[in-house]
């Protein structure tokens, strides 16, 4: 975990691109321009691969050939876009079928964009902009990142480590979610009970300790964010060399 503390939103981190093509040249091709273009690059050959990396890891947009060896384009979209998890990830199609019909079923069924082969890397990265784009502005703002590994989704009140949920409290859930808020500002003990809504209820000071205590055991290296100032409450901060 780097030393630092880095906040990011899912706007702004680094975005991940999986490629799934049979084709390792043009598979090669894609991958040079999009880490070019300061991407993280995921590559696949056939559909389960894909759908094996799909079970710990959600990318950023997929771009997908239509024909591969071991399954079709249109229902591997057609799937994705039923999945819980996967149905908000924008699909572009990568195929050399041209025929209008078949870029039509792509689109009726989710996919987010239609590049035909053969194809410019620079076409398809302007593409993958813009459907990136649009995505971000039809997004709310729900997520915060530390690092590349904690991710706190302030929607589904999820939380993940490595890409692994961690079971929290709905009380140790909104304690995180307000020190992230703002990295290095110190929350009183009074003003996280009070943000928990417990505060008129005679809950002692106590209680916050124990829920941060949880916390900190709960997110393992990352738990050693949260820093405690003596007789006054908490933050997160930058780790201690």
């Amino acid at each position: 975990m780097d030393k630092k503390v880095i906040v990011m939103n899912n706007t702004s981190r680094t975005k991940t691109i999986a490629i799934v093509d049979d084709e390792p040249d043009i598979i090669e091709l894609v991958a040079l321009h999009l880490n070019k273009a300061g991407y993280r690059v995921k590559s696949f050959e056939l559909m389960q691969d894909l759908l094996k990396y799909l079970i710990s890891d959600i990318p950023d947009l997929i771009v997908l050939d239509l024909m591969l060896p071991d399954g079709d384009g249109l229902e591997i979209c057609k799937l994705l876009k039923k999945e819980k998890r996967t149905q908000d990830v924008p699909v572009i199609m990568l195929t050399a079928k041209a025929e209008e019909m078949d870029k039509i079923l792509g689109l009726e069924i989710g996919a987010d964009d239609y590049v035909t082969k053969p194809f410019s890397p620079r076409e398809l990265l302007a593409r993958i902009k813009a459907v990136l784009r649009r995505d971000e502005k039809n997004v709310v703002q729900d997520q915060i990142w530390i690092g590349d590994s904690l991710m706190i989704d302030l929607q589904k009140y999820e939380v993940f480590v490595d890409n692994e949920k961690i079971e929290l409290t709905a009380s140790e859930f909104k304690i995180i979610k307000l020190l992230t808020h703002k990295i290095g500002w110190v929350h009183s003990r009074d003003s996280i009970l009070d943000y928990l809504g417990v505060h008129s209820k005679g809950v002692l000071d106590r209680t916050v300790d124990v829920h941060v205590k949880n916390l900190r055991e709960k997110l393992g290296d990352y738990g050693k964010l949260i820093k405690s100032i003596r007789g006054v409450g908490y933050k997160i901060d930058d780790i201690d060399d």
